[in-house]
């Protein structure tokens, strides 16, 4: 017969174990042990050890809430030591536990088992404030989903928010802030991670984690064919590849724009890595502009068209948005030919409303309408933009135009998305705050934050599962 050590306490850490579990019926656990995964308030982490090789899950839930609230971890498969991960754990919260495992098809369930989780450190907490102006008006989606939000400088942290403003999830790095980061198809964080010295939205390390906290890809510039400063970007394309942006400086004569004969000019290209870092494809605005027409450019030089946002396009081809000239183009992701420009002097026509200036965070909505923040520079008032583009005419069409109120302002950086046909959740980045707006610009929620994030991406509750429920 086994053994049994087993301590029943309020306040476990990593030290704190569980072992030996006695269970009638030819029970195969040897051996339990609880704490922090990853050093993490809201993952626990519980290592089994089994007599045989098995299947192991553990089942989990508040011990108020033994109806609906039950979770389940992810399964361990045929082992002997089993590492099995709790998340969308609440602070201060009784819980109860119980281990699984399935044998030659004979499965087996533990006793019941608690513990308490810490409240969060004092660093975490109170980073965002929620204020619900017009509750009853905020969507379902909204309150079953969650924000993606970053702190850039280190120690770096990558937060998932309810709209509570309740951390949810969080992940730290040490020495580097997540300059960008970005909820991936495939259900995991991808980011660009740079040191307090790198400015604000570049970076030089390329870090992708699971919602587990797992590390799945770490690229380090100087591996491989990662030799370039990326910025503003970070995604995934169906190859399972890495696109980014990334800083071009070019060497050049510019005594006919009032320059020297050996003057610097920084550009931005997209570049897309395979996960060892060698290099796939790669663009350059210098492959379709020349900086000598640009009347601007011994202003501008240093960062001469700042491109700060980068996505596809329902055909698989690149939106890339220009912050200097206020433009997005559409570019041919095999060939790098620039198919349209959509902004002042563009190909596409644009409606007689749509006057921004300077935009962030373009994409392709789910609405198939090309959606950006507008910073608003020259008016001083930020606003949000959707638009029908005919590629054929080249002409295009006002879906939604929010105009946000004064007082949120946003000059850099921001971003906007739908979070249905009538909500879209706004980040002010330099005003340390995010809204939900309606399509009259009416904001039925704000949240404060305590750093200015790059943007709040916003995530639906079916891509959390089943690590994270509302």
């Amino acid at each position: 017969m086994m053994k049994v050590f087993l301590r029943c306490i309020a306040v476990f850490s990593l030290t704190i174990f569980f072992a030996g579990c006695s269970n009638s019926g030819g029970n195969i656990i040897k051996e339990i042990r609880i704490g922090l995964h990853n050093n993490n308030e809201l993952k626990i982490q519980v290592d089994v050890l089994t007599t045989d090789k098995a299947d192991a899950y553990a089942e989990y839930w508040p011990a108020k809430d033994s109806i609906g609230g039950k979770q389940t971890s992810p399964v361990s498969k045929s082992a002997l030591s089993h590492q099995l991960v709790f998340c969308n754990i609440i602070p201060k919260t009784d819980y109860v536990y119980h281990i699984i495992t399935v044998a030659n098809g004979d499965k087996k369930v533990s006793k019941n088992y608690t513990f308490k989780s810490h409240d969060l450190p004092m660093w975490l907490l109170e980073q965002f404030k929620a204020i619900n102006t017009f509750p009853k008006l905020i969507p379902a989606e909204f309150k079953n989903g969650l924000m993606l939000i970053n702190k850039r400088y280190a120690p770096g942290i990558a937060y998932l928010a309810d709209y509570k403003g309740q951390i949810r999830w969080y992940h730290i790095v040490d020495g580097m802030g997540f300059k960008v980061t970005h909820f991936t198809k495939d259900h995991t964080i991808l980011s660009i991670l740079g040191t307090n010295d790198e400015p604000t939205s570049y970076g030089s390390q390329i870090l992708e984690i699971n919602l587990l906290g797992d590390t799945l890809l770490n690229l380090k510039k100087g591996q491989g064919d990662f030799k370039q400063t990326i910025h503003h970007e970070i995604l995934k394309n169906d190859k399972n590849e890495i696109v980014t942006l990334y800083v071009d400086k070019r060497i050049m004569d510019l005594t006919s724009a009032g320059g020297s004969k050996k003057d610097t000019v920084g550009g931005d290209g997209i570049l897309v890595l395979n996960r060892h870092g060698k290099k796939i494809w790669q663009w350059s605005v210098f492959d379709a502009l020349d900086p000598l027409k640009d009347p601007h450019l011994l202003k501008t030089k240093k960062d001469w068209m700042h491109a700060n946002s980068l996505n596809y396009d329902k055909d698989g081809n690149y939106i890339i948005s220009f912050y200097n000239n206020g433009q997005i183009w559409k570019i041919d992701a095999q060939t790098g030919k620039v198919i349209w420009k959509f902004g002042k002097g563009g190909t596409i026509a644009m409606p007689a409303e749509c006057d921004f200036t300077q935009a962030h965070a373009a994409h392709i909505n789910a609405y198939g309408n090309l959606m950006f923040f507008d910073n608003g520079v020259e008016k001083k008032q930020s606003g949000v933009f959707a638009l029908k583009l005919d590629e054929q005419n080249k002409t295009s069409k006002l879906d939604l135009h929010i105009k946000l109120p004064k007082e949120v302002f946003n000059g850099r950086m921001g971003s906007a998305y739908m979070i249905n046909d009538t909500a879209v959740l706004v980040c002010c980045s330099k005003r340390h705050i995010i809204v939900l707006a309606d399509r009259k610009g009416t904001l039925l929620w704000t949240m404060e934050t305590a750093m200015p994030t790059y943007r709040a991406e916003f995530i639906k509750s079916n891509e959390l599962a089943p690590y994270l429920k509302p």
